[in-house]
């Protein structure tokens, strides 16, 4: 893995006083290929500490220029904090022997520190920022996000809408007969008969049927010279009799 190295004035300088080989030191505390830059106003601090420090303008020569974008030259901790950044966009590991830009980048999520301690090449471990900013990813990628949730069945099992309570059943129509209704003789309506005749009725046209019948008989003597035998007629009762109307 290539890693992208800056170094600062105050690094370049005790690497020379500790006669430390800087680029092969580096690749061995981070366990990979190392490409060391350096930005101009890290360089603008070595060249105004005069000749003296002519050594470690030789060996920051050596590096990849970093622009910095910087037109006049500020001070180098400024300078590679403004190139870090908040998140270190560009994840860039940093080798400085300042103990202020030291505790700045430890507020900064992964921004590996290099620094020297006694000759020795350090890394310093995680700080705390860093510690929090790995358990929020370790989180993110383990539990789904609320998209995720979201578009996830419910484990609660949905409320069934509940069923009306049905009454007794009836019989079914189609197999119910229908019942017969008997007819009452007492309630049906009967043919009216007419009124029975008096008795008195029936004798005066009683009387004026015999009347009439012997003045026929008369009539056909006279004219035959023999008597006209009798009809004999059937006995009159109220019911046979019917009314004038």
């Amino acid at each position: 893995m290539l890693f992208g190295r800056q170094v600062d004035s105050e690094m370049c300088k005790t690497s020379i006083s500790h006669k430390i080989e800087l680029a092969k030191q580096l690749e061995v505390v981070l366990q990979g290929s190392v490409k060391p830059m350096i930005t101009q106003c890290c360089i603008h601090e070595l060249y105004l500490q005069g000749k003296t420090q002519q050594s470690a303008v030789d060996l920051a020569k050596t590096f990849e220029r970093r622009k910095c974008n910087h037109r006049e030259a500020i001070s180098g901790d400024d300078c590679l904090k403004s190139v870090v950044g908040d998140i270190n966009k560009h994840r860039y590991a940093i080798a400085t022997q300042s103990q202020e830009l030291r505790t700045s980048l430890r507020a900064i999520p992964a921004v590996p520190v290099v620094h020297v301690n006694r000759s020795v090449m350090v890394l310093e471990p995680p700080s705390q920022a860093t510690l929090d900013a790995k358990t929020s990813v370790e989180e993110t990628a383990l539990y789904p996000s609320t998209s995720e949730i979201t578009a996830l069945p419910s484990s609660v099992p949905a409320e069934q809408p509940r069923k009306k309570k049905k009454g007794p059943k009836g019989p079914n129509p189609l197999s119910v007969k229908k019942k017969i209704v008997k007819s009452d003789p007492s309630s049906s309506l009967k043919r009216p008969r007419a009124p029975k005749p008096n008795e008195s009725e029936v004798g005066s046209k009683r009387k004026r049927m015999e009347a009439s019948e012997a003045v026929d008989n008369q009539r056909v003597t006279s004219e035959s010279g023999h008597k006209r035998k009798r009809r004999r007629k059937a006995h009159l009762t109220p019911d046979t009799v019917e009314t004038d109307p």
